[in-house]
Parts: C-alpha cells; structure tokens; sequence
C-alpha cells in the first residue's frame, strides 16, 4: 500500500468522524437496554430482543435504494436524507414509555439506511491500493465508538435513563450531519450510467463473490445483536457485576482488540489473502461464543472470550466492505455498498429475535450457544466462496494476459 494522500487521509478521518458518531449513539443502548427493558410495563424477553435488532428491518429495505439514489444524486444529499429520518426515529423513542414505543422509533432510526453510502463515499474518495488502510481507520472508530459507548453509557442512562441516551442519539447524528457537509470533501461526480438501473444492479447482486461477503456481515451482526441481548444479563446475574462497572471488562478487551486489528490490516492487499483472515476470524469468533456459554461465573475465563470475539469482530467490520469495494463496479459502488449494508442490519435485526427468543426459552448461557451454532453455518459458506472467488481471479487475470498478447 502505498502511503495516504492528503485528501485521503481528510477523507478518511472526517468520514471515519460521520460514520462513528451515527454508531456511538446506536452503540450508547446496546449495554444497557436489557437490563433496564426488564423494568418497563410491557417488558417481555421477545419485546427486549425485538428493540435491539428492529432498526435492521428498516435498513433492510432501504439500503439498496438509498445505495442507488447515491449513485444518482450524489452521496451527500442521500446521507443528508437517511440521516435526517435516523434523528426523527431517536427523538420518537426518547419520548416513548413503553417497549412497542420504543420498537417503533427504532425502526425509524434503521430508516435512516446510510451506511452504504457513506462506504461508498469513502471508496469514491480513495485510491484502491490504499481502500483497505482508509477502510481500517473507519474500523478503529468504530471500534473506539463502540468502546466509549461501553464505558458512558451505563452512567449515562442513570442521569436521564432511556429517553436521556434515545435524544443523544439524535444530537450525535446531527452533529455527524454538520461535519459531513463543512468538512467531508466532496468527489467529482459524473451521472449514473445505464448499468445503474434496475437490470444491472440486479446482475450485480447476484455476483457470487458479493453474495458470500454479503452472507458474512449477515452472520457478523447477528452474532453481535443476540450477545448483547445475553452478556449484560450474563454480568449482572452470573457475575453480580453491576452495569456501572461492565467497561472495567469492556475496556481491556477493546483496547487489545483494536491492537490486533492494527496488526493484521497490513497483511490484507491481496483479495485471496484477507479471505483467509475472514475464515480465521469466524473460527476465532465461534470459540469465543463456546466460552461465553461455558464461562458464565468465570471473569477471567468472560475476558478470554470477549477479547477473541471483539477481535475478530473488529477485523472483519474493517475488512468486509473493503474487500466489496474492490470486488464491486465502479459505477455501482454505491448500490453494492448498499447491499452489503441491507445484509449486515437484517443480520442485526435476525438477531436481536433470536436472541430474545433464545433467551426466554434458553436463558442467557442459550443465547450464546444458539449464536455458536450459527458460525457452523457461516464458514462453510466462506471456504466455498473462496475457493470461487479465486478461480474467478485465476480465469480473470488470463484473459487479461490474453488480451494484452493480442494488442501486441
């Protein structure tokens, strides 16, 4: 890889600003919701789970189209437009009292469906040798959004509870909004060519190599949303851990894991090469889930698990849209980004239900065991994918000796 330009890395650190502010407001919730759901009037274990993951259901419908309308009016305006219903769906949920309220301004946060666009937007503003590195800063902010959201938001909620984090969440996404238009630079656009339509961007979903990334950030954000319905509860109940204290876990874990993410993103420039890291992490993450169910009164064995989960997660949240960038064309980045985004949050929305359901049936321990199974799923569907991708590559790169034998 060669080293950031100046635009490049402006590029990368204010998008990286956009993008983890609209995250660290969503992730402010995740710590704290179900143990506080419990306390609420219509508080059910299927309702809990439903709240955590319902925002997928509305980023499954709408980042396709958002995508799309991203390729044709520009990125920022489309951003401008998801981000303003997200504000409107955390300002619906601040003034709920009940779960069904909550679910419902939920909802309309995952309306605001600007993830592949934004992705997009950072791929259309850097080089592709360097998409990967651009890529990784976005995942270390994420990263440090998601830590930040562990450690305040448990003392956050005990200032002005549920509404108080519901109506942060809306003043994050307006700042992002701010920042995205008096700081984000804005690339050259052309129109959107004929491939844009719905003929083309059909072909282009079904790429093979787009389906298996896309399957992964499913799976990805499944496994996240059901272990935030169970690992509060497992370290309040289990632990006798109070949610005041969560981040003394949280902290260490997250801290190591954005080091092994930083440590590993150098070895991803080939396409072949950061497939077999994905299919390292998916094993890395269903060990950590075996020990999450197994480890329930052992904090240290807890610690264990959690660093290898937030690891894997961390590398492959860095590592997965770059490599749907490379993979993409060019003039359908943003409906490709769209799609890759629409799989991650039905993931989420999958399982924040399973989750809830895992829970009342399974209790917290189930939940984590339900999530293993699913990596059983999940690597097949990568080892096969890859073996694919890389004979596509193989074929790709003789036809194009091919042709330049012929030009000569």
């Amino acid at each position: 890889m060669s080293a950031l330009s100046r635009l490049e890395r402006r590029s990368a650190l204010t998008l990286a600003c956009v993008i983890s502010l609209r995250l660290f407001g969503l992730f402010l919730i995740m710590p704290v919701f179900s143990v506080y759901a419990q306390t609420m009037p219509d508080a059910s274990d299927w309702l809990i789970g439903m709240a955590l993951g319902v925002y997928g259901l509305g980023q499954m419908l709408l980042q396709i189209p958002l995508g799309m309308l991203s390729d044709r009016i520009g990125r920022k305006p489309a951003i401008t437009l998801g981000l303003g219903v997200f504000i409107a769906g955390g300002l619906v949920a601040a003034a709920s009292h009940t779960l069904v309220g909550i679910v419902i301004g939920r909802a309309l946060q995952g309306m605001g469906a600007v993830a592949g666009a934004g992705t997009a937007l950072a791929a259309d503003l850097t080089r592709e040798e360097n998409r990967s590195k651009v890529m990784g800063i976005i995942g270390v902010s994420i990263g440090m959004a998601f830590l930040l959201a562990l450690i305040l938001g448990p003392p956050l909620e005990a200032i002005d509870g549920l509404p108080g984090l519901f109506a942060a969440t809306s003043l994050l996404a307006l700042f992002a909004l701010i920042l995205l238009w008096l700081i984000v630079p804005t690339p050259e656009r052309s129109k959107a060519p004929a491939a844009s339509s719905f003929g083309g961007v059909a072909s282009m979903l079904g790429d093979s190599r787009l389906m298996v990334l896309n399957g992964s950030v499913f799976f990805l954000h499944m496994l996240l949303t059901a272990s935030f319905v169970g690992l509060p509860l497992l370290l309040v109940n289990q632990l006798h851990l109070p949610v005041q204290k969560h981040w003394e876990l949280y902290l260490p874990v997250m801290v190591i894991a954005a080091l092994v993410m930083g440590g590993m993103m150098h070895r991803m420039k080939e396409v072949a090469q950061s497939l077999r890291i994905v299919q390292a992490c998916i094993v890395v993450i269903g060990v950590a889930l075996v020990l999450f169910a197994l480890g329930g009164d052992h904090v240290l064995l807890l610690g264990v698990a959690a660093t290898l989960f937030f690891s894997g997660f961390n590398l492959l949240e860095a590592s997965l849209p770059s490599l749907v960038s490379r993979l993409a064309p060019a003039e359908l980045r943003g409906a490709a980004m769209g799609a890759y985004s629409t799989s991650q949050f039905v993931g989420a929305f999958v399982g924040g239900a399973l989750g809830g359901y895992a829970l009342g049936r399974l209790g917290p321990a189930g939940v984590f065991a339900c999530a293993a199974a699913m990596t059983l799923l999940w690597l097949p569907l990568v080892v096969v994918g890859a073996r694919r991708i890389a004979a596509r590559a193989v074929v790709a790169e003789a036809d194009c000796k091919t042709g330049l034998s012929t030009q000569s």
